[in-house]
């Protein structure tokens, strides 16, 4: 029998208000079921709060319409006239288990919804809107029903107890045909394991057949386990179920003052420091995000987490984690977590550690560079690329009391082979974070220096050249000088191993920046040029080393022919470029084509006239 019935209006524009949580709230339209479990839940947690004994779950109906009961504690009718007549009201449970619009701050901790935005939500995907519900504190309490229209109406009627024989709240949703899709049996599934599936109530999804489906657990973490590795194999697996890989190492973390327990896993491949994990946030068991950079520091970007927190707030959304001292507080928790992990590696599992490096050896870098404690544990263990291959500073520097670290990539690999000859120990500082970290090897190593290297260090490693060799190859060098000149380097003669290694460019970057300042002066005219010439500097040119041992530089040095000796000299100093893998200037790349066009003329017309120069 029907008590009552009303019908009124919203006193919002709701098509308006709907548009605006659909295209600028939500990012998709199926969180739509992520608002009903919360709502389902914060019922539940109510109603366990009045009665411990009564029954917790939430069932999820599929069909041509979809249904969300829960034997949470229901609403009154007064509920209804004052919270659910103001659509989109926020609300919380106040410590009667009713609703409270002013919302109690002490009553708020168990709750994770707002039960008029999370209705309101519903209207993205559905035209009508039925909440049929019976408190549970009041054993006469009528059955009370709401239901609304996406055009604004809205009708509440009072039914009679046997309306509804158990105490809770089911809601009705009408799916509307352009979002049929996000109420198929099989995408409900999947969206209510997705935000629910570590809820501590029971929910159930059960499609038309009549066939149940439970679709959350309890967390891995808060199991018990019959052992450590049972622990660890049962983290393992949660983590291959829910990011599709096999970590290489589990890391738990909890802080119990900040309500966090979860799971950090180290990813089991690398990944590029830029390339920031989307960890997933829990917030009281309901998926908040599965995309939370911000939950760890920037360096700890080889692992993945997930975490069910109580204190983390989250973003009017409820998609992301709002940005505030708590979250401040609890990403440097965490971060101290996973150092504590790493720095205890060389004690615990020395293998492990080594893995570890040789996976993910830049982010321990990008954090060595800041943490002493860290810098001391894990320099030891890290690879650099030197002039005795990949090895750790430590070996290395047991072979090189003095350690000598270029400032580039280019420079290392112009005296590389030169220096491995002579004796000389070079680092390859020019990678992310490695020179930083070989000027710090003092600290941990007393007794060794570190040095940058320069290129008159190596010149004076190379062997002079007999004094009568140096005068019979001089008429050649005075023309090597000149050509090369030109490209602001110098010409020298020296004895030096390899013996394959025709010439040598040793370059700096002081010298690199003149040369780019006194090409663009040449190119410039007016109150430029004038800029660029008032900046130039003295600071040494490039040297161009050539290799007294080498056959081709002996060949070379003999040549009396004024043509094939200029053009013998630049392509010295072409293979000396490309052999320094720098970026070739437009000047240079010139050369390299008109030094092989001459060498191709002469093999080809030997006793022909020399071709007339030109240049590219």
């Amino acid at each position: 029998m029907l008590h009552s019935e009303s019908s009124h209006s919203f006193q919002v524009d709701l098509r308006g208000l709907v548009d605006l949580l659909s295209h600028h709230l939500y990012s998709s339209p199926r969180v739509y079921l992520r608002e009903l479990l919360q709502n389902a839940v914060d019922a539940l947690t109510a109603r366990q709060a009045a009665d411990p004994g009564a029954p917790a779950a939430i069932t999820v109906r599929t069909g041509e319409t979809l249904t969300v009961t829960d034997t949470g504690i229901g609403l009154t009718e007064a509920d209804v006239h004052r919270f659910l007549a103001t659509i989109g009201r926020s609300s919380k449970r106040n410590s009667d288990g009713g609703l409270d619009g002013a919302g109690l701050e002490s009553a708020r901790g168990e709750f994770i919804g707002q039960f008029g935005i999370g209705l309101l939500a519903c209207f993205v995907v559905a035209d009508e809107i039925t909440v049929v519900s019976r408190h549970a504190t009041d054993p006469g309490a009528p059955t009370v029903e709401w239901r609304g229209h996406s055009d604004g109406r809205y009708t509440i009627r009072t039914l009679p107890a046997s309306a509804m024989p158990e105490p809770g709240t089911t809601v009705r949703l009408t799916p509307r045909a352009d979002n049929a899709e996000w109420t198929t049996p099989e995408r409900v599934t999947e969206l209510a394991r997705h935000f629910g599936g570590l809820l501590k109530y029971e929910v159930t999804v059960v499609d038309s057949r009549g066939t149940p489906t439970r679709v959350n657990d309890t967390p891995p973490w808060e199991r018990p386990h019959g052992s450590p590795l049972a622990r660890r194999e049962a983290l393992t697996a949660y983590c291959r179920t829910t990011f599709d890989f096999t970590p290489l190492d589990t890391i738990e973390l909890d802080l119990p003052a900040a309500g966090l327990r979860g799971v950090a896993y180290v990813l089991p491949t690398a990944v590029s420091p830029a390339q920031r994990a989307g960890h997933r946030v829990h917030l009281k068991g309901m998926l908040l995000t599965d995309k939370a950079p911000e939950l760890l520091p920037d360096w700890a970007f080889f692992v993945r987490c997930v975490v069910d927190t109580t204190s983390l707030r989250p973003t009017a959304s409820r998609e992301a984690l709002y940005e505030d001292g708590t979250l401040a507080a609890v990403r440097d928790a965490l971060g101290q977590r996973i150092r504590d992990w790493l720095t205890g590696l060389a004690a615990s599992d020395p293998a492990l550690l080594h893995r570890f490096i040789d996976t993910h050896h830049l982010a321990v870098k990008a954090l060595a560079r800041y943490d002493d404690e860290l810098l001391r544990t894990v320099l030891p263990w890290l690879p650099f690329e030197t002039t005795d291959g990949n090895v750790t500073l430590e070996e290395f520097a047991r072979n090189h009391p003095t350690v000598l670290v270029t400032r580039s990539v280019e420079e290392f690999r112009q005296v590389a082979p030169i220096a491995s000859a002579a004796g000389l120990g070079v680092v390859n500082g020019g990678y992310t974070y490695d020179r930083d970290l070989v000027h710090r090897l003092p600290e941990i190593r007393p007794g060794s220096s570190v040095t940058d290297l320069d290129p008159a260090t190596v010149t004076a490693h190379l062997d002079a050249v007999d004094p009568s060799a140096e005068l019979r190859a001089a008429a050649f060098l005075a023309l090597a000088r000149e050509t090369v000149g030109a490209h602001d380097c110098d010409v020298v003669l020296r004895d030096f191993q390899p013996v394959t290694a025709p010439a040598l460019l040793l370059d700096n970057r002081e010298a690199r920046h003149e040369r780019t300042r006194s090409s663009l002066a040449s190119e410039s005219d007016g109150l430029w040029a004038d800029i660029l010439g008032s900046l130039r500097d003295e600071t040494p040119r490039a040297q161009l080393v050539l290799n007294h041992l080498n056959p081709l530089v002996r060949q070379a040095l003999t040549i009396t022919e004024r043509g094939l000796a200029t053009t013998a000299a630049e392509a010295l100093y072409g293979q000396a470029l490309l052999l320094s893998r720098r970026p070739l200037r437009a000047s240079e790349s010139a050369l390299l084509n008109r030094a092989f066009i001459g060498l191709l003329t002469h093999a080809m017309h030997p006793a022909g006239p020399a071709e007339p120069r030109k240049d590219a």
